[in-house]
């Protein structure tokens, strides 16, 4: 019976990998999308991509938290839990999640203004510019000693 489940398993993953390396080679043209769908996508993937990061902090939190109201008792330790543990309540897990995904879209949302205000910066730039084929003129103090 393992083995049966071994070799499915074995299966998926090598039709998955190979599903995964044909995909890998098709590119994705994004020049027809606005660009508030684009801002839009890479807030998704910063905020899903921090989300395990922001999980284990969050966990850590309110374990540490559990632990310390707890008369620091070892069977409330944070991450590593002891023979005879007390798991997490429902509130607890509950505040946790949120925790975690309230971190997670303020990072996404810092990434996203951080992006706009380079871009915002990367224009006004750009505008101040002389036109096209006026030389710029770049003065420097002459060095004293060559």
């Amino acid at each position: 019976m393992t083995h049966k489940i071994i070799f499915c398993l074995i299966l998926f993953a090598s039709i998955f990998t190979l599903n995964a390396q044909e995909n890998a080679s098709v590119q994705f043209d994004t020049t027809g999308l606005p660009q508030w769908a684009k801002d839009l996508r890479r807030a998704e993937i910063v905020a899903f991509g921090s989300f395990p990061f922001t999980m284990l902090f969050s966990l850590t939190t309110v374990g540490t938290y559990r632990f310390i109201n707890n008369n620091m008792d070892s069977r409330y330790a944070p991450l590593i839990p002891s023979a005879g543990a007390i798991p997490m309540n429902e509130t607890e897990i509950i505040i946790t999640i949120s925790t975690a995904v309230a971190l997670s879209i303020g990072i996404s949302i810092a990434d996203f203004i951080v992006v706009q205000y380079k871009r915002h910066r990367k224009a006004r730039n750009t505008e101040n510019l002389p036109e096209e084929g006026t030389p710029i003129i770049i003065r420097k103090p002459i060095e004293e000693n060559p």
